[in-house]
């Protein structure tokens, strides 16, 4: 499946998952492997903000303010900062509410973390998933960027207004090469079911 998450692991993915493995002390693959199951939750928060707080407007506000693409190219400054902080949210604020604890507690579970480590990698992963997508917004990352679709045109990749339907293939294997993930559909479907929840539960 090509889309926005494949992208961002194209581009950035062996540097994000090199640099959380180590700032985290956790093994390289399964960084690898978490970046994919979190990245839909953080956009999905997004998509909500969109849906029920003010539209595209919203969208831009989340990202001039917290999605600097500038991150992007200071990646372990960034993970530093926030393994600094004692303020360390998988809730992101209002992003994600309690969809981020229980994303947080299940890769935890999936991936044999302890949970005060597993409660720093949404809130490490976030900036860069939103540089990333301002980047692609405003043009960059060597395509026409989102331009004026905004938010919708990465979450529905094929183009049939089912966002839901598309997303919910991130977690089931579309971004993530299939089997490779540990702990298989059950982990996409607790995941899927914590983003319809963000999504609303319904198709657009």
């Amino acid at each position: 499946m090509s889309g926005f998450v494949d992208d961002f692991m194209k581009v950035l993915g062996p540097e994000v998952s090199k640099q959380l493995s180590s700032s985290l002390g956790i093994d390289k693959n399964a960084a690898t492997q978490i970046i994919p199951q979190l990245a839909p939750i953080i956009l999905g928060g997004l998509k909500r903000q969109k849906d029920n707080f003010g539209g595209q407007a919203r969208v831009d506000h989340i990202l001039n303010k917290y999605g600097s693409a500038n991150a992007l190219d200071d990646i372990g400054g960034v993970f530093s900062k926030v393994l600094g902080s004692n303020a360390v949210d998988p809730r992101l604020g209002g992003l994600l509410g309690d969809s981020g604890m229980q994303a947080t507690d299940h890769i935890a579970n999936q991936f044999k973390l302890d949970g005060n480590i597993a409660a720093k990698l949404i809130p490490m992963l976030a900036p860069m998933i939103l540089g990333f997508l301002t980047k692609k917004r405003d043009g960059g990352g060597g395509s026409a960027g989102l331009g004026s679709t905004g938010i919708e045109s990465l979450l529905d990749q094929d183009g049939d207004g089912q966002i839901l339907d598309d997303i919910a293939g991130f977690l089931l294997g579309g971004a993530m090469g299939g089997g490779s993930q540990r702990g298989g559909g059950g982990a996409g479907g607790l995941l899927g079911s914590l983003l319809g929840g963000l999504l609303g539960g319904r198709k657009r």
